[in-house]
């Protein structure tokens, strides 16, 4: 720029040197001088400006390959990041519902438990009712009395009828 500055500023110097001598040689050798430093003028400044353009342009291709260079590195991380988010989820899901499936199995079980429990604590009922009738025939038959031997055959019975019965009742539950 500086250069092309100085061509056009000697180009004027020549024309206005040769103006005051009104000679046509001078005039015409100016003419001439400042035309030639005009076009040369021009040509130093038409190259600066496709030179610019050019660096501009390498510039801009430089920025656009380090875009897509990051670009294809952030695909890749988001990829990566991606399938392992997919991995943590499916892992997530499967313990969540092994849990579930413990904790199903497990109140089953407590269920199952607490029937138990329930059918145990009856049958201890029953057999201390059992134990206390058995005791009061005991007593009745050391006090001697004949009929003792008749109530005692009758409670055998009832509780061979209920044996049964409690046989028949657990088939049912294992049906």
């Amino acid at each position: 720029m500086t250069v092309a500055v100085g061509l056009l500023s000697a180009a004027t110097l020549a024309v206005l040197g040769s103006l005051p001598t009104q000679s046509p040689l001078w005039l015409s050798l100016g003419s001439v001088t400042a035309i030639v430093l005009s076009w040369a003028a021009l040509r130093i400044m038409w190259t600066e400006v496709l030179q610019s353009r050019r660096e501009n342009s390498a510039d801009r291709a430089a920025a656009a390959n380090a875009y897509r260079d990051l670009f294809s590195v952030r695909a890749a991380e988001h990829a990566e990041f991606t399938e392992a988010m997919t991995e943590r989820l499916a892992e997530a899901h499967l313990a969540k519902r092994e849990l579930e499936g413990l904790v199903s199995h497990q109140e089953g079980r407590a269920r199952r438990a607490e029937i138990k429990l329930v059918t145990e604590s009856k049958a201890l009922v029953e057999a201390r009712d059992r134990a206390k009738a058995l005791e009061e025939s005991l007593a009745a038959l050391q006090a001697g009395g004949g009929d003792a031997v008749v109530d005692l055959v009758a409670w055998e019975e009832q509780t061979e009828q209920k044996a049964v019965a409690k046989q028949k009742q657990k088939r049912l539950k294992q049906a």
